[in-house]
């Protein structure tokens, strides 16, 4: 699929470069839209609904909103696994790959990924800024995990 041959100042061998942290944080950002902003909405529409809004409870629009949460969380992963690509990743022409050989990582894997970005965050959130710095742009989930966020072309 990519050459064997090592470039310097790329991910891997051969791999495109690297996906700039604004690209996989702007990835982030949408992906996040996509997922909690109609749970949100949902959330408000019981609210606004309620005689009482100041004591509103949950009620079943947010439970939608909830089964919509879960079932697109899932779905994102799955694209992540099949495609290399949430669809804040599609969007911005970025993808997650692993690092030996280029392709995909499966549905597993980019479970294990998503788990590992807990190590991202306890050391004051260091491993989410690590790819500011690193040659690689690698967080240490990526480095756990031996995948790199790399640059798609268009298409």
């Amino acid at each position: 699929m990519y050459p064997p041959a090592w470039i310097p100042g790329v991910p891997g061998p051969g791999l495109p470069p690297p996906a700039h942290w604004g690209e996989r944080v702007g990835a982030w950002m949408l992906d996040l839209m996509v997922i909690v902003a109609p749970m949100y909405a949902l959330g408000f529409v019981d609210i606004v609904r309620s005689d009482d809004p100041a004591n509103a409870d949950p009620g079943p629009f947010f439970a939608v909103g909830v089964a919509y949460f879960l079932v697109m969380g899932f779905y994102q992963l799955y694209r992540e696994g099949r495609y290399g690509q949430t669809t804040g990743k599609k969007v911005l022409r970025i993808s997650v790959r692993r690092q030996a050989d280029g392709r995909t990582l499966g549905f597993g894997m980019a479970f294990v990924r998503k788990l590992a970005h807990i190590v991202d965050s306890l050391p004051c959130y260091l491993g989410w800024l690590w790819p500011l710095w690193d040659v690689r742009r690698q967080t240490f989930a990526d480095k756990m995990c031996s995948t790199v966020v790399i640059k798609v072309a268009k298409g």
